[in-house]
């Protein structure tokens, strides 16, 4: 049996990076999984590729209306929801992002992805969680726990994922929903978000993109960066049975950063 046996998972912004290698976490433990993303052929493709244990819907996490389809999707075809992966965000609109140079239409936009889509996909999973339990498991960043003045708005976007955290978790502790809320914060991973981030103007100094990842991974105390495989075991854990006393917590997965 495995870890996740006879689960229904939903995960967001599963069509590559973190959100991806989760699903395939999941699947090889036993859950039937739902991605959801706005890339279709992308989530569609990984989707067949997964098998029967895996299927996909297209869904704009900014947009409540697609929420609300997603959770009609969930209730004609699987009747509920015990895990939820709040994986879908942004990192930037532009190439800078400092209290200077962010224009407000970014900052509205890495909100309204990161803060408001993670809001709603919450308050679908408690309402549809509160009868029979479940995990929220939400994507939030160490640049949610730490300043970093050259992402201002994905900084803040992710701070308030943490405490939005903090806050289901408690709601739900205290009305003994039995549904676990959790947020795990990576470092830079090995992503095509981790590579936007490194190509940020000002961000960190080399010619190339391997040569930034050489310099960032001298930066981080373990020696390593992180692997999208990293997250996803994190993610498990909170997801499973193995993590059931935990809830308001925040997993950090930095090699070390935040802690230096």
């Amino acid at each position: 049996m495995g870890r996740l046996q006879d689960k229904v998972a939903v995960i967001t912004g599963a069509a590559k990076g973190i959100g991806y290698e989760t699903a395939r976490r999941f699947i090889n433990e036993g859950a039937q999984v739902l991605m959801s993303d706005l890339d279709v052929e992308r989530g569609e493709a990984a989707s067949e590729f997964f098998g029967t244990s895996c299927s996909f819907i297209e869904q704009d996490v900014t947009d409540e209306s697609s929420w609300n389809k997603l959770a009609d999707h969930i209730k004609t075809n699987y009747g509920r929801i015990d895990i939820l992966v709040n994986n879908a965000g942004i990192l930037a609109t532009e190439t800078t992002q400092n209290i200077e140079t962010t224009t407000l239409a970014q900052w509205r936009t890495v909100q309204q992805v990161n803060v408001e889509g993670v809001f709603m996909g919450c308050r679908m999973a408690v309402g549809m969680m509160k009868e029979t339990g479940g995990s929220i498991i939400n994507i939030s960043s160490t640049a949610g726990i730490v300043g970093t003045p050259v992402l201002v708005a994905y900084g803040a976007s992710k701070g308030a994922v943490r405490l939005l955290t903090k806050g289901v978790a408690l709601h739900c502790a205290r009305h003994r929903y039995g549904i676990r809320c959790n947020s795990v914060h990576p470092g830079p991973i090995e992503t095509d978000m981790g590579d936007a981030l490194l190509g940020l103007q000002n961000y960190i100094d080399g010619p190339n993109l391997e040569s930034k990842w050489e310099t960032m991974r001298r930066r981080i105390p373990t020696g390593n960066s992180g692997q999208a495989s990293d997250i996803a075991a994190c993610i498990l854990f909170l997801a499973s049975d193995d993590s059931k006393h935990m809830t308001g917590s925040e997993l950090v997965v930095d090699g070390g950063m935040t802690a230096n």
